[in-house]
């Protein structure tokens, strides 16, 4: 399996903004793309699509950008994948395309690998992402005698 441009930008920019949630303060477009190193225009995109599935909001005004709609700890890695990418392609029940016995297993395998799947990303937040990021940088900024 493996993870699209679009889902990791997307989990990306989420988790600048889980970031900032503490605070309350919000992000422009340019902010989170200098930081993730992701193009404006296809921030753009992807952040209207996060907010139109309820995840982000959009701030107006000169201190605008966007906010998390949720506290991070409520937000899975799962919600955020499963808006970029949608619900049915990650939980689709099995659909047999093979009569026989062989591609009836197949198909069964493929299904209990995506439930695996759902399971390890439904069990991380933003909170969670924000929590280990942080682990991990503090163990870079350790000096070694």
């Amino acid at each position: 399996m493996v993870i699209s441009n679009k889902s990791e930008y997307a989990l990306l920019a989420l988790l600048e903004l889980a970031t900032c949630y503490p605070n309350g303060e919000s992000l422009q477009i340019r902010e989170i793309a200098v930081l993730q190193d992701i193009p404006n225009r296809y921030l753009e995109q992807l952040l209207a699509t996060l907010r139109r599935q309820g995840l982000i909001k959009s701030i107006r005004g000169a201190k605008g950008g966007y906010v998390l709609a949720r506290d991070p700890r409520t937000i899975t890695v799962l919600d955020a994948f499963n808006c970029m990418e949608g619900s049915d392609i990650v939980v689709s029940t099995s659909e047999t395309t093979s009569s026989t016995i062989e591609g009836e297993l197949i198909q069964e395998v493929w299904q209990e690998a995506r439930q695996a799947a759902n399971a390890v990303l439904q069990k991380y937040t933003l909170q969670d992402l924000c929590e280990l990021r942080a682990i991990r940088k503090n163990k870079e900024l350790m000096y070694y005698i």
